[in-house]
Parts: C-alpha cells; sequence; structure tokens
C-alpha cells in the first residue's frame, strides 16, 4: 500500500522534486503552493505524512502546524527551511514536528526520516489502539448480554471492529443498531476519527446528495458557500449510513463508486476528493427483497454486506440478556439524570422479563427515562413506576394466555383515574405508610388523600396495609 504526502512549499522546483523523488506505486505526492491550499488538501483527502516549509507566503508555516496538529495530533509534519535559524526549528518542535531540515537537504535523508516517522505513527496508534481495547472490550461486551444469541453478536463485533472491512447491521427498529455501530467504531484503531451518522430515510435524493458528497459555492440556487460533505467530515474515521434500505435509487451508483474508490466530487466540483473512511450501514428492512422488486442495486448489495451482523430483537434475547440490558440502562439512566432508581424490585424485574418490548432497546430505555423522572427519591424501582402495558401487557392470565386488553381499550377518564391512584400507593409507600407525609409529598392536603383513598379504595393501601397511620 502506497503512503500519501502533502508537500507545502511555495517553491515549484522542491515541490517538482520531491514528486520525481517518490514516485508511485509507493508513494503518493500531493503537492501544495500555500498554507490555503495546503489546508484545503489537507481536509479533503488521508495523508500518512506532511511536509511542509516554514517560510509560506501569507499564513506561516508554524501557524499551519498547529491547525494540522489540532485536526489530526497523530499525523508526522516534518518541516524544512532554507534559513538556518535555531528559534524556528525549536518551536517547530514544541509544537509537534517530527524533525526539521535545512535546505538543501538529501533526498535519500529525507526518505528514511519519512519512513520512521510513519512507522512511529502507526505503532503509537496501534499501541492507543490496544490500551483503548482493553478498557472497552469487559464493559462493551458484558452491555450485550451473556446468552447464547448474544455471545454470537460479541464475537462478531470482536472480529470485525479492529478490521477495515464495511459491515451491515440488520436488525429490527430499536434494537440498537446505531449503538452497536458506535461500539466498532470505538474498538476500532479509528475510535479517535469522528463517527458520523445519518438516517437515509425520508430525505430528498437532492438534500441526502448535498449532505453526503458536500458541494461548492454555486452549485444550485441556495449554495451561497461551499460545504464539506459527511464523507469528508468522517475522514480518518467512521461514516454510519442508517436505514441505507431507504437510500433513494439515484444515490445509489454514487454511493457504490465511492465505496468502491474512496473518491468522489463535491456538487459543482471538477476536482476529486480522496477520503479514509470506514464505512458501516444499518437496516431494517429485507434487502433481498428489495433488491428483487428493483428498489435496491444488487451490487451494492454486496459492496455494503460483505460482513453482516443480525441483532435479534429482545424477545429473542433471552431473560438474562434482557435482565443485564435493563440493569445497564438504569444505570446509564441515572448517571445522565443524576436521579432515579438504583435498581429493580422482584416483581418489576419480572414484569420486564415477561412483556415483549416491540420496540426493542429504544423502547425499554424510554421506559426506564419516564420511571426515573417520576420516581421521586425512591432507590428501587416498583411496578407502579411502569407503565400499563409493561404491567399487563404480557402478564399470564389464569388461562395462561396473555391478556390483549391495553390502555387502548380504556376511556381517558379511566386512564387518568388509574395514574392517579398509582402515584398515590407510591407517594405512600415512599412515606412508609404515614398518611401525612404521603400528603405532603402530593402536595394535597390530608382531607383530600382521604378522600382520594376512599375513591380509589385505598383505605388500606397495598403493600402499606397494618401500618398506623401516623399523624
Amino acid at each position: 500500500m502506497s503512503a500519501s504526502v502533502l508537500v507545502v512549499d511555495d517553491d515549484a522546483e522542491i515541490r517538482r522534486m520531491i514528486e520525481l523523488a517518490f514516485p508511485p506505486p509507493d508513494w503518493e505526492v500531493t503537492v501544495a503552493a500555500s498554507a490555503e491550499e495546503a489546508l484545503e488538501s489537507f481536509s479533503g483527502g488521508a495523508f500518512d505524512i506532511v511536509l511542509l516549509d516554514l517560510q509560506l507566503p501569507g499564513i506561516s508555516g508554524l501557524a499551519v502546524l498547529q491547525i494540522i496538529r489540532e485536526r489530526d495530533p497523530n499525523i508526522p509534519v516534518i518541516m524544512f527551511s532554507g534559513y538556518g535559524a535555531v528559534a524556528p526549528a525549536v518551536e517547530a518542535m514544541q509544537l509537534g514536528a517530527e524533525n526539521f531540515l535545512e535546505k538543501p537537504f538529501d533526498l535519500r535523508h529525507l526518505e528514511a526520516i519519512m519512513r520512521r516517522a510513519i512507522e512511529k505513527a502507526d505503532l503509537r496508534r496501534r499501541t492507543e489502539y490496544l490500551l483503548r481495547r482493553r478498557q472497552l472490550d469487559a464493559r462493551a461486551f458484558a452491555e450485550l448480554g451473556d446468552t447464547p444469541v448474544m455471545r454470537d453478536v460479541a464475537q462478531r463485533v470482536e472480529v470485525l471492529a479492529p478490521v477495515e472491512a464495511t459491515v451491515l447491521l440488520q436488525g429490527e427498529t430499536g434494537t440498537g443498531k446505531g449503538k452497536l455501530a458506535e461500539l466498532m467504531h470505538s474498538l476500532s484503531p479509528r475510535a479517535d476519527g469522528p463517527f458520523v451518522e445519518i438516517n437515509c430515510a425520508g430525505l430528498s435524493a437532492t438534500f441526502l446528495d448535498s449532505e453526503l458528497f458536500g458541494h461548492e459555492k454555486g452549485a444550485f440556487t441556495d449554495a451561497k458557500a461551499p460545504k464539506r460533505g459527511l464523507f469528508e467530515v468522517a475522514h480518518g474515521g467512521t461514516l454510519f449510513l442508517d436505514e441505507i434500505g431507504d437510500l433513494a435509487p439515484e444515490l445509489q451508483p454514487k454511493l457504490l463508486k465511492v465505496l468502491e474508490t474512496r473518491r468522489f466530487r463535491r456538487l459543482g466540483a471538477t476536482r476529486e476528493i480522496s477520503v479514509d473512511v470506514r464505512v458501516i450501514t444499518a437496516t431494517n428492512r429485507d434487502l433481498r427483497e428489495r433488491i428483487r422488486t428493483g428498489e435496491f442495486r444488487e451490487d451494492l448489495y454486496y459492496r455494503i454486506a460483505p460482513h453482516v451482523i443480525t441483532l435479534p430483537p429482545l424477545r429473542e434475547r433471552g431473560d438474562e440478556a434482557v435482565a443485564d440490558l435493563a440493569h445497564h440502562l438504569l444505570s446509564a439512566v441515572r448517571r445522565e439524570l443524576g436521579r432515579g432508581p438504583r435498581e429493580f424490585s422482584a416483581e418489576a424485574l419480572q414484569l420486564i422479563l415477561r412483556y415483549s418490548w416491540p420496540g426493542n432497546v429504544r423502547e425499554l430505555r424510554s421506559v426506564l427515562e419516564h420511571a426515573a423522572l417520576n420516581a421521586g427519591d425512591a432507590d428501587i424501582l416498583v411496578p407502579a413506576m411502569l407503565p400499563v402495558e409493561v404491567r399487563g401487557g404480557r402478564a399470564p392470565t389464569a388461562s395462561g394466555a396473555a391478556p390483549q386488553a391495553t390502555e387502548e381499550n380504556r376511556s381517558l377518564a379511566e386512564y387518568l383515574a388509574a395514574a392517579e391512584r398509582d402515584f398515590i400507593v407510591r407517594a405512600l409507600q415512599r412515606a412508609g405508610g404515614n398518611r401525612a407525609k404521603a400528603a405532603r409529598l402530593l402536595g394535597i392536603s390530608r382531607a383530600t388523600l382521604y378522600e382520594k383513598l376512599r375513591r380509589h379504595g385505598l383505605t388500606e393501601p397495598p403493600e402499606v396495609s397494618g401500618l398506623p397511620d401516623k399523624m
């Protein structure tokens, strides 16, 4: 594989000399005559090393060095100058330059320095990746759950995360395909690069074209300034294309070409841009069926799906995996909100395991967020904090069948009455049966509370009966 070099020098002879000294296929040299041209090339291309002149017209070489180091701290930069001043050389090294050479320089010496710098940068990236991998592995794979079906998913992730291969994630809506794509990025050598995602569903072909590939100023009526596309933004990292099955047919050939060549043109541009991007896609559709109906290109399918990971719905993951995920999400919600229960009661966990979760992980998280926001200072999540459909949606009846009736069969008045009753029960539980304290928690008078207790048949409240009516 060739090494990509960006040469920045206002001297045309130097640029030409380096181009001739480092020819393909071992080297791929891009030249820039100014700081502005260099930064444009750097933002739109993938480089292994930068050769940078100290004295440039306009923006100085040291300023360019700072910008490059901010954008990519790992890329080696070798600086050179025709002036033998010590101070700029020292400053360049302090700003992160890999080396500093005086002109004229020996080309064989330059090549040796470049090769060592590239190897050193590669080693640094691999070391950082291995350290990060060890830190993330245990936590990340524990979140997937320790059941046979999820161990298979974890094994696929472990094998595919470190490599450059394109991966297709399949699964129902809400199964966590986006989170899994982020996990694969975090466990890859690209983890220091950007993770960029876009949902391909519901966007017009024109808008999505501009989002993915960018445009030049004047490319269309509203193009008042040039815009970088997400392929450029994701340079050095991972681009996640969600709902790839809904990609507009007119964009499919363009995406296919980018996946094959990693090169494209912005809308309205003549110059091709080269990017270093890993692409992960996801869908909840049957892509083979869409190929059959002519809605999806077969050649694009084979390009995005050399490796496929299927995420099963929660109902097929097994109780152990759902319980592990529920505990993980409860802890995550508590961290994010700064409040909420720390654990489940046995009864609440049973209800969570019995429910079918048609919305999968997304629905489970939403339910736990709602419970956390309405739990007050309770440390334990109890059944009353769960939505009515979770409490009754799959609980077995006397005949053993799951009841079909849910809140959709109830009037608004019935729903509100049930919600009020649950809220009062939780207040009494938090107050340890002390009705005066429960009234204060509810923000109502004791007389009003007594009336509501009578109306809801809670003269002996559940789970607190037998306690004295402490006044």
